[in-house]
């Protein structure tokens, strides 16, 4: 008799497979990432480690994992050829249907991997219109903000600071565990910012004005040539790319069992005997 192994990725399963799981009530993990530069030394495909980190969550928790949104919204990375670029309404349009491609039949335990954290205010405001209109609560995580300062202190010690931005970690350490025949390291330079205006840039969207931060919309190649926002890449190494990935799956894993006892129309529906289990 043959021996059908359960599966973790929709895009794998038949109609049939997805069907029969439905009495489960499984957790579904929605992916999201970008397409945009990381450095001269990194893909710019960055979609990529959010699918891998998806992956690997969903068969830890035994969920089930949709196939990952690869472009996300960061008008600042536009100046740099290569990255794609969702409109704030083409995005918030693309989780809302994705969303309800799942609500429409019934599916309510949804979790979304946001691996681009400039997505993260579209997704507020469309995950609460769908929750006014739907009654259903959709959660994301910010898998990169979600290694914790110990972790960070952990790997880096007191480099955490020059180690830790856009271009270098966490993603070059993850790039370096998960894809290394991908990175070009030979390339990898520091993090130098430009002055924007005469006055230090505090990121894309600020200068920095007797030491305090003035709002001013930046394009990222003028804050460093590369795109480059802050963070040493030379800091990083597969190692630490191996300890984050560890950390956020199990984190996400967690959650993911977390949810399952959940009623996600409503913020109180516990046991009293899952109300102890998570308190």
């Amino acid at each position: 008799m043959m021996t059908v192994e359960r599966k973790h990725a929709l895009k794998d399963m038949t109609f049939a497979e997805f069907r029969e799981r439905l009495s489960e009530k499984p957790v579904i993990l929605l992916p999201f990432g970008s397409q945009e530069e990381q450095g001269p030394h990194a893909p710019m495909g960055d979609f990529m480690l959010t699918e891998a980190v998806a992956a690997k969550v969903a068969e830890a928790a035994d969920a089930i994992v949709a196939p990952t949104i690869p472009f996300g919204w960061a008008d600042f990375f536009r100046t740099i050829p290569g990255g794609i670029q969702f409109r704030p309404s083409t995005f918030s349009a693309v989780v809302e249907d994705t969303v309800t491609a799942f609500l429409d039949h019934g599916i309510e335990h949804i979790l979304i991997l946001n691996g681009h954290t400039s997505n993260a205010s579209l997704f507020d405001q469309t995950l609460r219109r769908i929750r006014a209109e739907r009654g259903v609560s959709v959660p994301f995580i910010n898998l990169w903000q979600s290694i914790p300062d110990a972790l960070w202190k952990e790997l880096h010690g007191p480099l955490v600071a020059a180690a830790r931005g856009h271009g270098g970690d966490p993603l070059t350490s993850i790039y370096l565990h998960l894809f290394p025949e991908l990175m070009r390291m030979d390339l990898a330079k520091p993090s130098v910012r430009a002055k924007a205006f005469g006055l230090p840039t505090g990121g894309v969207s600020n200068v920095q004005f007797e030491g305090m931060p003035v709002h001013m919309p930046l394009d990222c190649h003028e804050v460093n040539a590369d795109g480059m926002l802050g963070g040493d890449p030379s800091l990083a190494s597969a190692e630490k790319g191996a300890k984050m990935v560890e950390h956020l799956v199990g984190f996400c894993a967690r959650f993911v069992e977390h949810m399952r006892r959940c009623d996600m129309r409503s913020v109180t529906a516990f046991t009293p005997e899952e109300t102890r289990a998570v308190s």
